[in-house]
C-alpha cells in the first residue's frame, strides 16, 4: 500500500513564499504570475520600479499576494536588503527563482571591464550571493526549500553570436546548481535549474534585432513562449520533485542545443 496519492503531484503552493528575480519583463514576470496563481506569496523584484507596480496590480487583481522589492543584482547590499524586506513582509523565503540576467552583446575582446563586471555580477555572482543568503535563513529556520536557477542552452552550445561571457555565466549557473544541491541536500533544500532555448523575451527580441530572425533555422521554425515553461517551473517547486536536486532541465523545443 503506497503512502503517496495517485498521481503524486500538485501545483498548490498555498503557504509558500517565493522570491523571483527579474520580474519586470519576460520569463521572470511570467514566473511570478504563475507562482502567485498557484497560491504562493511572491516578492516581485527588479530595477524598474514602475514595472513592479504594474505587475503587482495584475497579481492582486487576480487575488494573489505579493510585495514589491527593488533589487539590483550587482549590489550585495541590495540583495541582502531584498531578502530581509521579503522576510519581514511575507515570511521565510522557501522558493527562490534566480531568473535575472543580462546579455553581453559584444565580442569578448571588445568588451569593456565595466560591462564584463556587470554581466558577471548580474548573471552569476548575484545569484550565488542571493542563494546563499536564502539558504542560511532556511537552515536557521529548519525549513525545506526549493531553488530554481535559470541557465540557458548557451551553457552547453555556443554559436559565436557575440555572447561569449553570457554563455560562460550560464554555464556557471548550471554548475552552481549542481554543487549547491550537494551542499544543501542534507538540509532538504533542493536546487535545480532550467536551461531554456530561444524563448520570447526582451532579451531575445533584442538579439533578433541584432542578428535577424533566426527562428527559421530551428527544426520547428519558432521560438518558445514563456507560458510553455510553466509546467517545468511548477514541477521543480512542487512535491512531485521532492527527490530531484542538482538537475538542469533543458527546454529547447529541439533547437539543437546538444
Amino acid at each position: 500500500m503506497s503512502d503517496f496519492p495517485t498521481p503524486y503531484t500538485s501545483n498548490d503552493l498555498t503557504g509558500r513564499v517565493a522570491l523571483v528575480t527579474g520580474t519586470t519583463s519576460g520569463l521572470g514576470k511570467r514566473f511570478a504570475k504563475v507562482l502567485a496563481a498557484c497560491g504562493a506569496k511572491v516578492a516581485l523584484t527588479g530595477r524598474r520600479v514602475e514595472r513592479l507596480d504594474e505587475l503587482a496590480a495584475e497579481i492582486e487583481a487576480d487575488g494573489g499576494v505579493c510585495c514589491k522589492v527593488p533589487l539590483d543584482m550587482t549590489s550585495t547590499d541590495s540583495i541582502m536588503n531584498a531578502v530581509e524586506v521579503t522576510e519581514q513582509a511575507l515570511g521565510t523565503i522557501d522558493i527562490l527563482v534566480n531568473n535575472a540576467g543580462i546579455p553581453d552583446a559584444q565580442w569578448a575582446h571588445k568588451m569593456s571591464i565595466e560591462l564584463t563586471d556587470q554581466v558577471f555580477d548580474t548573471n552569476l555572482r548575484g545569484p550565488f550571493v542571493l542563494s546563499c543568503e536564502v539558504a542560511r535563513r532556511l537552515i536557521a529556520a529548519k525549513k525545506p526549500g526549493r531553488m530554481v536557477n535559470i541557465s540557458s542552452v548557451a551553457a552547453y552550445h555556443y554559436g559565436g553570436s557575440a555572447a561569449a561571457l553570457y554563455s560562460i555565466t550560464k554555464a556557471g549557473i548550471a554548475r552552481m546548481t549542481q554543487t549547491l544541491a550537494v551542499e544543501w541536500s542534507r538540509y532538504h533544500i533542493n536546487v535545480n535549474g532550467i536551461a531554456p532555448g530561444a524563448f520570447s523575451s526582451e532579451m531575445m527580441d533584442g538579439m533578433m534585432e541584432r542578428l535577424g530572425d533566426f527562428s527559421g533555422s530551428f527544426p520547428r521554425k519558432r521560438v518558445g513562449q514563456p507560458e510553455q515553461l510553466d509546467s517545468t517551473l511548477l514541477y521543480l517547486v512542487s512535491p512531485a520533485s521532492e527527490v530531484v536536486t542538482g538537475t538542469v532541465i533543458v527546454v529547447d523545443d529541439g533547437q539543437g542545443s546538444r
